[in-house]
């Protein structure tokens, strides 16, 4: 363990030595073209759009340098409260309280039964399992039927209903819970041993309505599902651990989120109206004032695409279902003094939604451009730099935090270079056609069986 901790560090160290050095040599070249910049300076558009991109450059340092530094803070935190938590209310065996874990499925016949042998294996000495057969049309129902008989300790129910979405498949398992606090999860998901163990104890606070996992990448097999396992840890898990510092995380995400029961039915439960439910369902408890904390040791292993166009299915689903959720909130984007925190959270989901998807593609049209046009390529390349600097400063930060394979860390040239352009294009075309309300339906992805 100490030997992998000095890997990552090292490992670290190497790439701010190696970045460093790549700047060096790239301001240099730039410094050597300086008089040819002048081009830039003859048309007001150019100026216009060179302004603009510079002001977004200045924007997503000061976005990394933050999120950086609250999830330091949020990090620090938590090493104390461990210490806390030894004798909290609810550190003995006796005062654990109930949790209900439900598992909406459809057609998740080839991951359902590793999804559920992992539930049976937690260490946690109170809870209950209720599967949610959403209509499936394969073997689902079957399977998961067979692991609640198979299971002589863990009390799992399989319940089966008319398809309705996902939505009403986690609303029914909400009405049938036992527990005090909910668990949801998705069919396609192996949850850690210590989930329960960790995550309860955030209720101690009895202003947490919720307490949002942490989600990571099991199907580490090729360049695409590998870049999608630095994505998870630098742009989703570092996001939610600086939202946690002050218990404001904006997406529960559906692998893993637990609730307290009596939250969930105060806000109603899951809405039918957006494709991101999650996303919904956490602003409409943020809008309720209640607070989310994050979890980092509560680990959702996950199966994600490993085919690029089911990727760019999955990216376009999630942008059209989190500007939904937005809409349905927006009036908190116009009065920041009534609602708080909260107009800052919408504001920034805008922002890495719309605002940074569309400020990358016309950067690197507009640097293609003058590439060609007044040849300062050097240009093109010092733009693609400032942002992988960025992307790689936050990843080795992530790895040293997260523990994880240092390798990541390498991924994410190729995160700049091709993936964030791919992804980017998907993004705009989901934000235009979700403006212009085009049609569109759920998109589930095939599983392919890797948990």
């Amino acid at each position: 363990m100490a030997l992998k901790r000095l890997l990552r560090y090292v490992m670290a160290a190497l790439v701010f030595v190696g970045l460093f050095w790549a700047l060096v040599r790239s301001y240099d070249t730039v410094r050597e073209q300086e008089g040819s910049f002048s081009a830039l300076l003859e048309s007001y558009v150019l100026t216009a759009i060179a302004g603009y991109l510079l002001f977004f450059l200045v924007l997503l340092v000061i976005r990394y340098g933050v999120l950086i530094m609250y999830s330091f803070f949020d990090h620090i935190e938590s090493l104390y409260k461990k210490r806390e938590f030894k004798t909290a209310r609810f550190s003995e065996e006796s005062s654990l309280p109930m949790v209900t874990i439900v598992v909406p499925a459809f057609n998740e016949g080839v991951v359902i039964q590793p999804a559920l042998r992992a539930l049976t294996e937690l260490d946690y000495p109170n809870f209950e399992v209720i599967v949610v057969d959403d209509g499936s049309t394969d073997d689902t129902y079957e399977k998961a039927l067979a692991i609640a008989r198979e299971s002589l300790v863990v009390p799992i129910r399989v319940v089966t209903k008319r398809n309705a979405g996902k939505a009403e498949a986690l609303n029914t398992g909400m009405t049938l819970a036992r527990g005090e606090f909910v668990l949801n999860m998705d069919g396609d998901t192996k949850l850690s041993r210590n989930t329960l163990r960790v995550c309860i104890p955030h209720f101690e606070n009895p202003s947490i309505g919720a307490v949002a996992g942490n989600v990571k990448v099991m199907n580490r097999e090729n360049i695409w599902t590998n870049i999608q396992s630095l994505e998870y840890v630098e742009g989703l898990a570092m996001a939610r651990k600086a939202q946690s510092f002050i218990r404001s995380v904006n997406i529960i995400p559906g692998p893993l989120g637990i609730f307290r029961k009596s939250v969930l039915q105060q806000v109603g439960g899951y809405d039918h109206d957006t494709f991101a439910e999650d996303c919904d369902l956490t602003l409409k408890m943020l809008m309720k004032g209640w607070h989310i904390a994050y979890e980092p040791l509560a680990i959702a292993w996950v199966e994600t695409p490993s085919h690029l166009l089911d990727l760019l299915k999955q990216r376009y689903r999630w942008t059209r279902g989190i500007l939904q959720a937005t809409k349905k909130h927006s009036n908190a984007l116009f009065h920041p003094r009534k609602s708080g925190i909260n107009f800052y959270i919408l504001w920034y989901m805008l922002f890495e939604g719309i605002v940074w998807p569309f400020s990358t593609i016309l950067g690197n049209l507009f640097f293609i451009y003058v590439s060609f046009q007044h040849g300062l390529a050097v240009l093109l390349f010092y733009w693609w730099l400032q942002l992988t600097v960025l992307d790689v400063v936050a990843a080795a930060y992530c790895v040293v935090i997260e523990e994880e394979d240092p390798s990541l860390i390498l991924y994410a040239v190729f995160f700049r270079v091709f993936y964030i352009n791919i992804t980017d294009i998907s993004k705009a075309f989901a934000s235009i056609e979700e403006w212009r309300g085009a049609a569109m339906t759920w998109g589930k992805l095939e599983r392919e069986g890797k948990l």
